[in-house]
């Protein structure tokens, strides 16, 4: 067991750390939006502010299982290394004690203020990220992300049913579209990280077929997330104004994948322009939603 280090008191921000607050709150940000783009009337407040609490905290108690469960590897990376498990902090019991409260918290809440469609994709989405993904997949192979990266893809199909109570095929072009965006997200990360997934003997795909294959791979799925995202357009869920945005990132987004082919120093940079490439273009839907939306009164 992990002892904890006494000249460091455990405090709020060591378990706020342990939800990986970034992450939720992009999270939270998919799923708002697809709240918003499920209905043409205002989203009820009960199910705005309750239903994106119940699925943050229940993300949060998926992320605060990662931390368990990788605290002997984070230690051996850069990015990781100060995670409040690693470093003594918090113990590992500590940390099972907060995820199974805020996890059951979570799904308390979106079950009595959202519905229970909601609550049973939302467990099944923190299911298949804390232990499918991290206990399994991420060691068994380097398609980890790939697989894995669909629980991931999953926020804004919440926030869908949350609100109208029944899966629609526009949330699940949602669905599809973060689903094709996390390879070339992550890769880009890892490519950034080698050594140190080579280090901590996680099988990412730069550590296991080389940072060559990984540019083809990051390269082709930003080509076929290019094409993908046109599919809202195609389907009639959005505009013009949403196609011209969405193709205009999708360019922007292969230049940075193209520019690793030159700069093998440039993964990070490809990493913190594929985050604003996915908010940019969720803010795009919304902007489109509500314009389409106001000509149809006009």
């Amino acid at each position: 067991m992990t002892n904890v280090d006494t000249n460091n008191a455990v405090n709020w921000r060591d378990y706020l750390e342990l939800c990986k607050p970034n992450v939720v709150a992009l999270m939270i940000l998919t799923s708002v939006i697809g709240m918003l783009l499920a209905t043409e009337q205002t989203v009820p407040l009960q199910i705005l502010v309750f239903g994106n609490l119940g699925i943050a905290l229940c993300a949060g108690s998926a992320a605060a299982v990662n931390h368990i469960v990788d605290r002997n590897v984070d230690d051996k990376m850069a990015r990781t290394a100060d995670r409040p498990i690693a470093q003594g902090r918090l113990e590992p019991q500590q940390a099972q004690i907060f995820a199974m409260a805020t996890g059951i918290a979570g799904m308390a809440i979106l079950i009595v203020f959202t519905n229970v469609l909601t609550a049973w994709l939302t467990l099944a989405s923190s299911v298949g990220y804390a232990f499918v993904y991290t206990m399994f997949l991420k060691r068994a192979t380097p398609q980890n992300i790939v697989i894995g990266g669909l629980a991931g893809a999953a926020p804004p199909l919440l926030g869908w049913v949350a609100v109208t109570g029944e899966i629609h095929h526009n949330a699940l072009l949602l669905v599809l579209i973060i689903f094709a965006w996390t390879p070339p997200h992550f890769w880009a990360l890892a490519i950034h990280r080698k050594e140190e997934y080579a280090k901590a003997d996680i099988p990412m795909l730069p550590v296991t077929h080389g940072e060559r294959y990984t540019k083809i791979n990051i390269l082709l799925y930003t080509v076929m997330l290019m094409v993908i995202t046109t599919l809202p357009y195609l389907t009639g869920m959005f505009g013009l104004l949403y196609l011209v945005g969405s193709l205009l990132l999708g360019v922007r987004f292969l230049y940075w994948a193209a520019v690793m082919w030159f700069d093998k120093d440039s993964g990070m940079k490809t990493f913190k322009f594929s985050i604003i490439y996915l908010m940019v273009l969720f803010a795009l839907m919304l902007l489109d939603h509500y314009l389409i939306e106001k000509l149809h009164y006009i």
